[in-house]
Protein backbone atom coordinates (compact mmCIF):
# COMPACT_ATOMS: atom_id res chain seq x y z
CA UNK A 1 0.00 0.00 0.00
CA UNK A 2 1.80 3.56 -1.15
CA UNK A 3 1.84 6.73 1.04
CA UNK A 4 -1.33 8.32 -0.71
CA UNK A 5 -3.72 5.16 -0.15
CA UNK A 6 -2.68 5.48 3.60
CA UNK A 7 -3.21 8.75 4.38
CA UNK A 8 -6.88 8.68 2.32
CA UNK A 9 -7.60 4.92 4.28
CA UNK A 10 -7.37 6.99 7.63
CA UNK A 11 -8.48 10.77 6.36
CA UNK A 12 -11.48 8.39 5.07
CA UNK A 13 -12.31 6.69 8.55
CA UNK A 14 -11.54 10.37 10.14
CA UNK A 15 -14.55 11.62 8.03
CA UNK A 16 -16.63 8.10 8.83
CA UNK A 17 -16.17 8.63 12.74
CA UNK A 18 -16.51 13.26 12.74
CA UNK A 19 -19.68 12.45 10.40
CA UNK A 20 -21.20 10.11 12.74
CA UNK A 21 -20.26 12.00 16.33
CA UNK A 22 -21.52 15.41 14.24
CA UNK A 23 -24.87 13.46 13.73
CA UNK A 24 -25.23 12.27 17.05
CA UNK A 25 -24.66 15.91 18.55
CA UNK A 26 -27.44 16.92 16.01
CA UNK A 27 -29.85 14.88 17.09
CA UNK A 28 -29.13 15.44 20.87
CA UNK A 29 -30.56 18.67 20.19
CA UNK A 30 -34.10 17.13 19.09
CA UNK A 31 -35.13 15.83 22.54
CA UNK A 32 -35.41 19.94 22.83
CA UNK A 33 -38.86 21.78 22.93
CA UNK A 34 -38.87 23.85 20.94
CA UNK A 35 -35.92 22.32 19.11
CA UNK A 36 -32.89 24.62 18.64
CA UNK A 37 -32.60 25.13 14.90
CA UNK A 38 -30.14 27.30 14.68
CA UNK A 39 -27.54 24.72 16.19
CA UNK A 40 -29.19 21.39 15.19
CA UNK A 41 -29.13 22.29 11.10
CA UNK A 42 -24.90 23.00 10.97
CA UNK A 43 -24.07 20.19 13.36
CA UNK A 44 -26.93 17.80 11.05
CA UNK A 45 -25.37 19.61 7.61
CA UNK A 46 -21.50 19.48 8.75
CA UNK A 47 -21.92 15.73 9.69
CA UNK A 48 -23.87 14.57 6.32
CA UNK A 49 -20.50 16.62 4.59
CA UNK A 50 -18.32 14.57 6.48
CA UNK A 51 -20.00 11.17 5.93
CA UNK A 52 -20.52 12.33 2.36
CA UNK A 53 -16.60 12.72 1.60
CA UNK A 54 -16.10 9.45 3.40
CA UNK A 55 -18.91 7.56 1.08
CA UNK A 56 -16.92 9.06 -1.69
CA UNK A 57 -12.79 8.48 -0.34
CA UNK A 58 -14.04 4.76 0.36
CA UNK A 59 -15.32 4.42 -3.22
CA UNK A 60 -11.75 6.07 -4.79
CA UNK A 61 -9.50 3.26 -1.97
CA UNK A 62 -12.32 0.55 -3.46
CA UNK A 63 -11.06 1.25 -7.02
CA UNK A 64 -7.10 1.45 -6.19
CA UNK A 65 -6.47 -1.36 -3.21
CA UNK A 66 -7.62 -4.73 -2.49
CA UNK A 67 -10.97 -5.27 -0.01
CA UNK A 68 -8.28 -7.12 2.17
CA UNK A 69 -6.02 -4.41 2.80
CA UNK A 70 -8.51 -1.57 3.32
CA UNK A 71 -11.22 -3.16 5.67
CA UNK A 72 -8.30 -3.24 8.94
CA UNK A 73 -9.17 0.38 8.45
CA UNK A 74 -13.06 -0.17 8.29
CA UNK A 75 -12.42 -2.67 11.97
CA UNK A 76 -10.92 0.95 13.18
CA UNK A 77 -13.87 3.11 13.20
CA UNK A 78 -15.94 1.74 16.12
CA UNK A 79 -12.98 2.50 18.48
CA UNK A 80 -12.26 5.43 17.32
CA UNK A 81 -16.22 6.08 17.28
CA UNK A 82 -16.14 5.21 21.05
CA UNK A 83 -13.01 6.92 22.17
CA UNK A 84 -15.04 10.25 20.41
CA UNK A 85 -17.79 9.74 22.05
CA UNK A 86 -16.29 9.39 25.42
CA UNK A 87 -14.30 12.73 24.90
CA UNK A 88 -16.36 14.86 23.06
CA UNK A 89 -19.95 13.31 23.71
CA UNK A 90 -19.12 12.88 27.56
CA UNK A 91 -20.62 9.73 26.74
CA UNK A 92 -19.27 7.09 29.61
CA UNK A 93 -16.87 3.73 28.90
CA UNK A 94 -18.05 0.85 30.86
CA UNK A 95 -15.70 -1.68 31.82
CA UNK A 96 -17.43 -4.00 29.30
CA UNK A 97 -16.83 -0.99 26.53
CA UNK A 98 -13.09 -1.28 27.14
CA UNK A 99 -13.33 -5.23 26.54
CA UNK A 100 -14.96 -4.61 23.69
CA UNK A 101 -12.21 -1.98 22.63
CA UNK A 102 -9.67 -4.39 23.22
CA UNK A 103 -11.42 -7.24 21.20
CA UNK A 104 -11.46 -5.21 18.60
CA UNK A 105 -8.30 -4.33 18.82
CA UNK A 106 -6.81 -7.65 18.89
CA UNK A 107 -9.05 -8.10 15.70
CA UNK A 108 -7.79 -5.80 13.71
CA UNK A 109 -4.36 -6.49 14.74
CA UNK A 110 -5.20 -10.18 13.64
CA UNK A 111 -6.65 -9.27 10.42
CA UNK A 112 -3.60 -6.60 9.27
CA UNK A 113 -1.13 -9.27 9.91
CA UNK A 114 -2.45 -11.97 8.13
Amino acid sequence: MTTALLITAVASQLCLVTGQLLMKHAMNQTNLTPVPWARFAPRFALGVAALSAWFFLWGGLLQRADLSYLFPFEGLSPVLIVFGAALFLKERLTPQSWFGIVLIGAGVAVVSAS
